[in-house]
């Protein structure tokens, strides 16, 4: 029962998840977006990506409605014309720091490889550059508005990536883009990043909320994770609030053929395009391998609350 991180995001299902996806991403500010290569149906190549989106963070930084017009909350492409709006600068300059985070991970999964999105604050004039990796929205990255299975795959990239501790985690991202392309993998990949961690699936645009799901045994008693938001034990199933976790994948998710990755999850009633994640094994803790991890606290048993072998009693 383990759970560790592969490259994926978390938030919440009303407020802030419409709000920074809507307003990140819907368009504001005017900023230079550098001339970047077509984007194709197929993803870009990514084997590894690091996670460090803190849900605690993103959901008490500011990130909400406020201050959001009804322009911050549409669905503009990310180009020049996409990020000329009221909204986008309203709520990137409420706090900065967040927002380049934010967008960081959104241009990392929607953007391919070799693309980036530039932006240049109006109020400060410092500019920003994000890089793009993944290309699950081609039309979006491209300055389309998104469609529904861009808005639900970068949704589900989102969470993948966000992390609990905030702490940065290598893992392995797999599913498909918007347009039915695989992303690719390799054998080395499956057998080094050869934890199964989890399913995320949602809609943050639209206020649906963003789920996650352990893929495979849950965490044991004395186990613990950073990337907990997906792969949890049984008693633990609230700890990564807004991102809502549903269980386990094979209760609402269909596989691929070669039975790798999931290719749809139905919840509610409305069908999503998942992002699944793959982690490291050293990345699953156990209390009593004589390291006090982040996971873990000082106690007078042998579980992660309380782990008297790694983190000793409690004064």
């Amino acid at each position: 029962m383990h759970l560790n991180p592969p490259r994926n995001v978390s938030f919440r299902s009303s407020p802030w998840t419409a709000l920074w996806l809507a307003a990140a991403l819907v368009g504001c500010g005017t900023p230079p977006v550098d001339e970047a290569p077509e984007v194709t149906a197929q993803s870009s190549e990514a084997l590894v990506s690091a996670n460090g989106l803190s849900t605690n963070g993103l959901s008490t930084n500011g990130l909400s409605t406020n201050g959001l017009s009804t322009n911050g909350l549409s669905t503009n492409g990310l180009s020049t014309n996409g990020l000329s709006t009221n909204g986008f600068k309203t709520w990137f300059h409420q706090d900065p720091e967040s927002a380049d985070m934010v967008m960081r991970y959104v241009v990392q999964c929607s953007l391919a490889a070799g693309m980036t999105l530039a932006y240049q604050s109006p109020t400060t004039g410092k500019s920003y550059t994000w890089k793009g990796s993944l290309g699950l929205a081609p039309g979006w990255a491209g300055g389309q508005p998104a469609t529904v299975a861009e808005q639900q795959v970068v949704s589900a990239c989102l969470a993948a990536h966000a992390n609990k501790y905030g702490v940065h985690v290598n893992i392995s991202v797999l599913g498909r883009d918007a347009l039915g392309g695989a992303m690719p993998y390799s054998t080395d990949e499956l057998n080094t990043y050869n934890e199964k961690e989890a399913c995320f699936f949602g809609n943050l645009f639209t206020g649906e909320g963003t789920f996650a799901a352990n893929d495979g045994a849950y965490l044991d008693y004395d186990e613990s994770t950073v990337r907990t938001c997906g792969l949890s034990s049984w008693s633990e199933t609230t700890a990564c609030t807004p991102m809502k976790h549903v269980g386990a994948c094979r209760y609402y998710c269909t596989l691929d053929a070669t039975r790798t990755y999931y290719t749809r999850c139905t919840y509610n009633g409305v069908n999503y395009r998942p992002i699944t994640t793959r982690m490291l094994p050293q990345d699953i803790y156990r209390c009593g391998d004589g390291v006090c991890q982040l996971t873990e606290k000082c106690g007078g048993s042998n579980t992660p609350d309380s782990c008297a072998a790694d983190c000793g009693a409690c004064p």
